[in-house]
């Protein structure tokens, strides 16, 4: 098997490589790609000549890429012909470590696992926290240096969102890193440099199944309350978990409250200063911050795929795709699809289709949290503008070597104070 490699670091030598090479040699998954933030070129190829490609060489195994608007949104809606099950990663379960996760679950387990914790993000139950966001958002600002680097992903990005999955599970909140460490681990293994071998990456997840399990049995004893660890420890679909299965659902939980939100919070101060005139506009009207949440969101697409298997033979794109076949719906391409967003690479903080983004995706798997997210990025922006004249990034950004996560584990910033 031949996986070739990128050799590339720059936008540049990615474009004239992406365009240069036999198509069927181009592999979206090398991370090399994510790493270093060129992965754009191969996917603009493939959406232009080939959007339903066949990869037949990969780190895991062949699979089908979906990279169209379009052809992605009608994958996604059809969950009985593209099946959940099993993993929504293109690498299979291991079998002595299987996470099972109720985004890796089709009806009717899906929906009665899934209906049990999404009273968390309820309209009714965001509008009770948004106070205490504001309050924690304005004390984080408040308290970061001006006019000295500092790592904007660290002090903001993270900590805003750790905070808040840790008022989500009523957690320990002096012990709150341990989720963002945990959601670390989850989506990273040797080769990101997170840990070190796979027996460290199980080792620290079932310390995560331990703590809560303790908290879930403590959380049983007492009356049903608005927290998800109650709300698991309650719900009659999901109190009698089996303890892989308890944990697997928490990662989901982990990392769908912190690595899409963390990153969309990186991604908007990145591409505002990529695109300063764009910033400028903003600053003339705040009233675009509720649109820029969108078009944050749909330029920086924090989770780069979905992956799905095919449940029997079905045609996409002119494509025929066998019963048992990988599909990887390419959100990331998606959300730069020229046929639906004119001058796609570009943030444009008044896009009048922002919303049209499938970051999140769509049908029944559709992002639980995706009105949280929103409004943790709306209430950032609503006090970060009349507190700073000045975000200015000083470095390149460190991206976190995964396919999956699209992301940043640095991004150097100074302030200058209003």
């Amino acid at each position: 098997m031949r996986i070739p490699s990128p050799g590339v670091e720059t936008l540049e030598a990615a474009r004239e490589q992406a365009w240069s090479m036999p198509i069927e040699d181009i592999n979206v998954t090398h991370w090399d790609l994510w790493e270093n933030g060129v992965a754009g070129p191969y996917f603009e190829r493939l959406r232009a000549e080939d959007p339903v490609h066949f990869h037949r060489h990969s780190h895991n195994g062949p699979f089908w890429s979906i990279t169209r608007h379009a052809d992605i949104m009608h994958v996604d809606t059809h969950h009985k012909q593209f099946s959940s099950e099993g993993s929504i990663v293109l690498l299979d379960q291991p079998e002595d470590f299987p996470l099972a996760q109720f985004i890796a679950m089709d009806p009717p387990r899906h929906d009665e696992q899934r209906n049990t914790v999404a009273p968390v993000v309820a309209p009714r139950n965001l509008a009770a926290l948004e106070a205490t966001l504001r309050e924690r958002v304005v004390n984080i600002l408040d308290g970061l240096p001006e006019g000295e680097p500092f790592n904007w992903v660290d002090a903001v990005s993270i900590e805003l969102t750790t905070q808040m999955l840790a008022t989500l599970f009523d957690f320990p909140f002096e012990q709150r890193r341990k989720l963002t460490r945990w959601s670390d681990v989850a989506t990273g293994g040797p080769e990101t440099g997170v840990v070190s071998s796979r027996e460290q990456a199980r080792a620290e997840l079932q310390e995560c199944l331990e703590v809560f399990t303790a908290l879930r049995e403590e959380r049983a004893k007492r009356p049903p309350a608005p927290d998800l660890v109650s709300m698991l420890a309650h719900g009659p679909s999901t109190r009698n978990m089996p303890p892989m299965e308890y944990l697997g659902n928490l990662i989901l939980l982990i990392v769908g409250g912190n690595d899409t939100t963390r990153n969309s919070i990186s991604g908007g101060v990145l591409a505002l200063n990529r695109f300063p005139d764009e910033f400028a506009k903003l600053r003339a009207n705040p009233g675009l911050i509720r649109n820029l949440v969108a078009e944050i969101i749909r330029w920086q697409t924090p989770l780069a795929y979905m992956r799905r298997t095919a449940t029997e033979d079905v045609e996409v794109g002119g494509k025929l795709i066998r019963e048992g076949d990988k599909v990887a719906m390419w959100y990331y391409s998606g959300n730069r699809d020229e046929d639906v967003f004119d001058d796609p690479e570009v943030l444009k903080v008044d896009r009048s289709n922002a919303r049209h983004h499938v970051a999140f995706g769509y049908g029944i798997h559709r992002c639980m949290g995706n009105r949280l997210a929103e409004m943790q990025l709306r209430v950032l922006w609503e006090e970060l503008l009349p507190r700073f004249k000045r975000i200015e990034v000083v470095g390149e950004p460190v991206r976190i070597r995964s396919n999956f996560i699209n992301g940043y584990s640095e991004l150097p910033v100074v302030l200058e104070r209003a």
